[in-house]
């Protein structure tokens, strides 16, 4: 036997068990999201590796009233997703000198007349160990001492931001969208809703179409970034990669400095660090995130060690919320628990 027919019969032994395994993964996926019970599947997936698409898939409609089936480009609101994206404004602020972590948030929101605002700190607010209930009432608890998780923490984050950039919110994240070739991302507004598919309430199976969004100018650092599967992977990539922070911002960004319990990461505490979850999870070390509201879900996966992102987004929000990420859940332990990550 030759030197060269073992080379190439070794190739084909690795392309046909790669394949073998992807095929394996992808009637996996299929037969999970075709099932109607508990609940309906409706939205894109994407799971890539080493940037190279493993699993994508657009299932569903666009919208309950047109059936107009779903596409791999089209547009979802991520809702708290978007707070990863407002840490990433708020640490490159840090960067250029203009915001101190461990200051005061009174130092960067003058107006706020609360006595616990001299107490508060931006790291805080980040890692949403503030306290802050609500801007009227006192803190729930001393801060740093506990984590309560909000969407008032990054209305002030973007309140910050625009105090010290001059800028204003949409502006800095549409401009950081179009410099890493997100060319599909931008921050909602309901005057230009591009390729926004609508969001759905689910009852029984039953859509029905969400008529308005609640997102405005104020809440949009927390809820507001229109993206789609693709764009995702791509922040992904290059935050994760040092292509957005230093090295130094990226480590304070993904070092837990709190912890938190969420059903689609386990039932045990893991770590927080700057709006993204540190989790260990089938003895697979990951950052990621979970969106919901305005009839729309989505969960946002990195494993580092082997460079995967699993990226899925519905534009359904069930009633139940037992279900609200049944299938982002499923999809997330079939992934861990595949060949993909060898």
């Amino acid at each position: 036997m030759s030197q060269n027919f073992r080379v190439l019969s070794f190739l084909f032994i690795i392309l046909f068990l790669n394949f073998s395994a992807q095929t394996k993964l992808t009637n996996k996926i299929d037969s999970l999201i075709t099932t109607k019970t508990p609940r309906t599947f409706n939205g894109v997936i994407l799971i890539t590796k080493n940037r190279k698409t493993q699993y994508s898939k657009a299932y569903g409609f666009q919208n309950v009233n047109t059936k107009t089936p779903l596409k791999l480009n089209d547009q979802f609101e991520i809702m708290s997703n978007t707070k990863q994206i407002t840490a990433v404004l708020l640490l490159k602020q840090v960067e250029q000198g203009k915001v101190d972590l461990q200051s005061s948030i009174k130092k960067y929101l003058p107006h706020l007349t609360q006595t616990w605002a001299d107490s508060v700190t931006v790291h805080q607010l980040l890692n949403h160990t503030h306290g802050i209930a609500d801007l009227e009432k006192p803190l729930l608890f001393k801060p740093g001492s506990d984590f309560k998780y909000g969407n008032l923490s990054n209305i002030l984050l973007g309140k910050i931001i625009e105090n010290v950039s001059h800028t204003t919110y949409t502006e800095l994240a549409n401009n950081l969208f179009q410099q890493l070739g997100m060319k599909n991302t931008f921050c909602y507004s309901k005057e230009n809703r591009k390729s926004l598919v609508s969001g759905h309430m689910v009852k029984n199976n039953i859509f029905s179409l969400v008529q308005e969004s609640f997102i405005n100018d104020e809440n949009l650092p927390a809820d507001g970034v229109v993206t789609t599967v693709k764009d995702l992977s791509v922040w992904n990539s290059n935050l994760h990669k040092g292509k957005i922070l230093s090295p130094k911002m990226y480590q304070l960004m993904t070092t837990p400095s709190a912890m938190s319990q969420h059903d689609v990461f386990g039932k045990d505490k893991m770590g927080y660090g700057y709006n993204i979850r540190i989790v260990k999870d089938h003895d697979v070390q990951y950052f990621g995130h979970t969106g919901l509201g305005d009839g729309f879900a989505s969960l946002n996966i990195y494993i580092p060690k082997s460079d995967v992102n699993i990226i899925i987004l519905e534009n359904q929000m069930n009633e139940d919320s037992d279900l609200y990420y049944y299938f982002e859940t499923k999809i997330k332990d079939i992934i861990l628990k595949s060949d993909l990550l060898k």
